[in-house]
């Protein structure tokens, strides 16, 4: 998963964000920080779980196929469970490699929590809750889990409450499904720059002071 972020946006796209970005925010004092990360969370559970759940139904078939191969009982204990070790290192090694087969072991809920959560560490990581006016946006999305999260400073969270980014989030989600993140992203920081600049103008010496694009 660690070149997710990376195969996520073409150099192109990248570098058509970050212009996006330094255009919005010439109609607004706000700083708005795209993020994107290849996941939120190593999910170890999923890959032992998924393991599991694979090695079980191939062991007890194995443990019947070599049993009577070898006239042993099909019940044999320690056939199955030598079975069960062998099958269940072979599949915890393929559902940590494949995201697909892993995304298949997580609960909607589980996902929701590690990504807000990560959201709000990259928040504080990337130094969002110090610009002067208080008023740092980030969007952040999460690759392997096709998340995003919008998270807005103090200064911005007095004015514009939480639910008004819902709008955001769907955006940039619906532009991942039809695989136009690059488009959708770029339609979301402009409807942010609309949304903050009735409230945080843009000032004669205002300075960019965050990244316009960050991939991790």
């Amino acid at each position: 998963m660690k070149n997710l972020a990376q195969s996520f946006l073409t150099p192109a796209e990248q570098q058509q964000i970050t212009n996006c970005v330094q255009q919005a925010e010439k109609q607004t004092s706000g700083e708005i920080v795209p993020m994107v990360v290849s996941a939120s969370h190593d999910y170890p559970m999923a890959a032992v779980s998924g393991a599991a759940c694979i090695a079980l139904p191939l062991s007890l078939l194995a443990a019947r196929i070599i049993g009577s191969y070898f006239w042993l009982a099909p019940d044999n204990m320690w056939l199955f469970l030598a079975s069960f070790i062998l099958f269940f290192l072979a599949a915890h090694q393929l559902v940590q490699r494949v995201p697909r087969l892993k995304a298949a072991f997580l609960s909607a809920g589980s996902i929701d929590e590690e990504v807000h959560e990560a959201a709000t560490m990259a928040f504080f990581n990337e130094n969002l809750y110090r610009t002067r006016a208080e008023n740092g946006i980030l969007l952040f999305i999460s690759v392997f889990e096709r998340r995003v999260c919008v998270l807005g400073d103090r200064g911005i969270n007095e004015k514009i409450t939480p639910e008004r980014w819902q709008e955001i989030v769907d955006l940039v989600t619906d532009g991942i499904k039809n695989n136009r993140q690059c488009e959708a992203i770029c339609e979301a920081i402009n409807r942010i720059a609309e949304i903050l600049r009735e409230f945080f103008p843009i000032e004669t010496d205002d300075k960019d002071e965050l990244h316009n694009l960050i991939i991790t």
